[in-house]
């Protein structure tokens, strides 16, 4: 297992690619991966089993891998079953990040079950998690690390404001290592994060979703 010392007071850059985007093919998200490390990332978290492998032989710093599906728009459904969790260690991901509300899963599996089963493989848990009770309860079953990721991806939470510091300062006082992510878009919004108590913090889009910016920029123009 990875020592979580490591990441303590550190970035871990999300390197996920939309759907149908050109930069989500294994290789692209590796070379991606090797530059936000040699810029001063400390981890990287990665979706899908390929781009984790390619990704696991580009760089030496931790991986949080998951796998995701979508139920809806605002329904993400991160690394539901303990296969996927197998599948996941067998890939090369030192922490296994998985949903944590309540929502019904996949198999049925609980919290309890997918980090039993990382256990298992020597890896530890990131419980995603959209509120306060998702977090104490991934606590009660031996998470390694929650994290606000799901915050205004579920009915409940819907209108949460990101980031989403209230969740966090909620989960920094329920564990000792509570990650933000999701929101953070500024070095400001960094350190407002670690100020509420984040361990550690997480960026994606404002840093790798190379497709968003583009549109971003490409909407001010006059001619559009």
């Amino acid at each position: 297992m990875i020592d979580l010392e490591r990441l303590r007071g550190r970035l871990i850059v999300s390197v996920q690619a939309e759907d149908d985007s050109v930069i989500g093919e294994p290789a692209t998200i590796a070379l991606l991966a090797r530059c936000v490390v040699q810029n001063g990332a400390a981890a990287v978290r990665i979706e899908g089993l390929e781009r984790i492998r390619a990704v696991r032989a580009a760089v030496d710093v931790p991986i949080l891998g998951l796998l995701k599906g979508v139920r809806s728009a605002r329904a993400p459904y991160i690394t539901t079953t303990v296969e996927e969790v197998e599948a996941l260690a067998g890939a090369g991901a030192d922490v296994i990040a998985f949903d944590a509300t309540p929502r019904t899963r996949r198999g049925g599996a609980t919290v309890a079950d997918l980090v039993a089963a990382a256990r298992l493989r020597g890896r530890l848990t990131l419980a995603d998690c959209a509120t306060a009770d998702d977090g104490r309860r991934a606590a009660e079953a031996g998470a390694d690390l929650v994290a606000t990721t799901l915050a205004g991806y579920t009915s409940e939470t819907g209108d949460c404001a990101l980031p989403a510091l209230a969740l966090l300062r909620a989960l920094a006082a329920l564990h000792p290592f509570a990650v933000c992510e999701g929101g953070i878009v500024t070095p400001e919004q960094a350190g407002a994060a670690f100020a509420a108590g984040a361990s550690a913090i997480v960026v994606g889009s404002a840093i790798t979703n190379i497709d968003k910016l583009t549109r971003s920029f490409a909407a001010a123009c006059p001619e559009r």
